[in-house]
Order: C-alpha cells, then structure tokens, then sequence
C-alpha cells in the first residue's frame, strides 16, 4: 500500500458553493485514516479553486482543471493522477456523515470488493422537495431499493457514491463515454472480467440534488434512455423490473380513459391506493408536506424513466442497422 490508501475522485461543473459544503464535511470525518481528495474541474466557468484553497491547510488536496469532457472522462482524469490503492468516487452535490470512513473501512475490511456503491439518504435540513425526491428515488414502495437498501449478487453502484479498486479501473479502463449510464455500464463490464460489486448499505453519503421539476423530469427521461442502450449493449442484464415505469404509465393512462367513459374504476382505484402508500411511507419518514409532494415527483419519475425508455425502445427497434450513438448523440460525450 501507499502512504496516502484511500482517494477520493471528485468531478466538479460550475458548482464552487457545493464543494465548499462537501469540504466541510469532509473536515468533521471521524477517521484516523489517511485519505487524499482530489478534485477534477471539468471545463467550470465557475471554478472552485479559491475554494479549495481554503481547506488546503486541513486537507489533503489536489486540484486540476481540464476542458469539459463530461463526468466519466474527469473521473477516469483523476483516477489516472490519484496515488490510492482504492478510489471512492463522489457527486458535488453530496455531503459525507460523520463515520462515512469508518463504515468504509469496515466494510473494505471485513466485505471487501473491487467495486462498491453506497447508499443516498435525505439530511434533515435538506428542502422538502429535495427530500421528496429523495424518497422517490430510494425508497422500496417506488424503487424496490435498486439503489440500494438491500443485499444484491450483483449490484450496480451509482457513481455519487462508488469504490473501485485501482486494479479494477485498470483493467477495465474506467468509464465509457455514455452520459447517464455510465455508472452501471462499468458495474456490467467489470462483472464480465469477473470482478465482484456489492452494495455497500452502511456507507452513506446525503444527496443534495439541486433540481426543479423539469430537470428531475429530464434527469429520470435519460435514466430511461441509457437503460435500453445498456440492454442492447448487454444482452443478458435486461430485466423486467425495467419495464415497471413503463407499465406503471400505460395502465394509469389507460385507467384514467377508462373512468372517463365510466367503464371501470378498479384500476383507478389501484392506482389511488398505491399513491397513498406512497403518502403514507413518505410522511411517516419525513413529514406531511414531504409525503404530498413525494406522490408528485412519484409520478414524475415513473413518467419520466417510462417515456425515455419507450421511445428510447421504439427508436433503437425501428432502426436496427443504425448505431446507437447516432440515435441517441446527446447521450455520448465525444
């Protein structure tokens, strides 16, 4: 092992207020172990170098500034300059509790795999949407917790919150150009070269997404998207839990045209009922006003992920000669 185990990989696009908060955190770490940060501006018109600058008496800190190239390529950028044995790769947008290193470390110890994700939770001074969103995204009601929550064989960590060794990233070359995607689209090529990935439920960091409406809308449209040109790119991982967003829009679509012309209000009332789950899950775990807006960015995730892999299905199906990059060019950093 190095003097410096651990690295921390950290991209970074015109969000200089974000890593000042996760530097911050990375301060109140309750850990003796050495760790090194390094942080990857990826073409920022905004930097955060004056930022970093602030904690370089506190933290070990490295710096680079690059043309945009997207998030897979920055990670990959500072992989390739980090000194660790092990690579932890974060989001900006996120912050690390207290015993993050000490959760790692035992699970790096005692679990131990080439590559890991981690879970994303809500903090309490997070915004009610935000903790919405979170709910939407991780709970099992609307997820089934694929992004965590539970054991899985072969579990495909999210880059906000992701290990790699330093052997698996060069073996396997790190990430691709696909944007999102990116993140299991590794998970599957390294299980191809038999390297293991685990969920690592312990280990958390809290996600402050800094999103509205449309951009949550457009973020789960490309999830959508990226999950049917990683099933033609990998033939055997496809799933029918894939579908479920799908699904999920047809049949209320289809139930709500149905109760207009008074033909049946079973499915409504499915649907109905299902909502309020989502309701009552979310304000027991948060509050009222977190569990009414959960039902919104609900439906919005299901709509959102179901229309983007619909049409993402019907383009790359109606055009079976022609290359997935030229289908989807807004979804590939050059």
């Amino acid at each position: 092992m190095n003097s410096v185990e651990i690295s921390f990989i950290i991209p970074v696009y015109n969000r200089p207020n974000e890593i000042k908060e996760l530097l911050h955190s990375f301060v109140g770490l309750d850990t003796e172990n050495k760790f090194e940060i390094i942080i990857i501006e990826d073409g920022s018109s905004l930097k955060c170098d004056k930022v970093i600058a602030s904690f370089s008496k506190v933290l070990n800190i490295s710096y680079y500034f690059k043309n945009n190239s997207g998030p897979g390529d920055s990670r990959n950028y500072g992989m390739r300059k980090a000194k660790g044995n092990y690579f932890i790769i974060l989001d900006s947008d996120c912050i690390l509790p207290k015993n993050y290193m000490s959760n790692l470390f035992n699970n790096l110890k005692f679990n131990y795999s080439d590559c890991f994700g981690g879970v994303d939770d809500a903090k309490s001074s997070f915004s009610n949407f935000q903790k919405a969103v979170s709910f939407s995204m991780t709970s099992f009601v609307t997820t089934g917790h694929l992004r965590g929550g539970k054991k899985y064989k072969k579990f495909e960590p999210r880059s906000f919150n992701m290990g790699i060794s330093k052997k698996a990233f060069l073996e396997s070359g790190g990430f691709g150009k696909l944007h999102p995607g990116e993140d299991p689209d590794l998970s599957i090529r390294l299980n191809l070269l038999g390297f293991s990935t685990k969920l690592y439920s312990d280990v958390v960091v809290f996600h402050k997404r800094r999103i509205t409406i449309t951009s949550f809308f457009r973020q789960v449209y490309k999830f959508g998207v990226a999950r049917i040109i990683l099933n033609k790119r990998y033939k055997n991982t496809q799933k029918l839990i894939y579908w479920l967003p799908s699904i999920f829009c047809i049949g209320l679509v289809f139930s709500i045209i149905l109760s207009i012309f008074n033909v049946t209000d079973i499915l409504i009332i499915i649907y109905m009922f299902y909502l309020f789950m989502v309701f009552i899950n979310s304000f027991y775990r948060f509050n009222l006003i977190v569990g009414l807006i959960s039902i919104i960015t609900t439906i919005i995730q299901f709509f959102g992920y179901g229309l983007g892999f619909l049409k993402s299905y019907l383009k790359i199906t109606l055009n079976p000669n022609k290359k997935v990059q030229e289908i989807f060019p807004k979804m590939f950093f050059k």
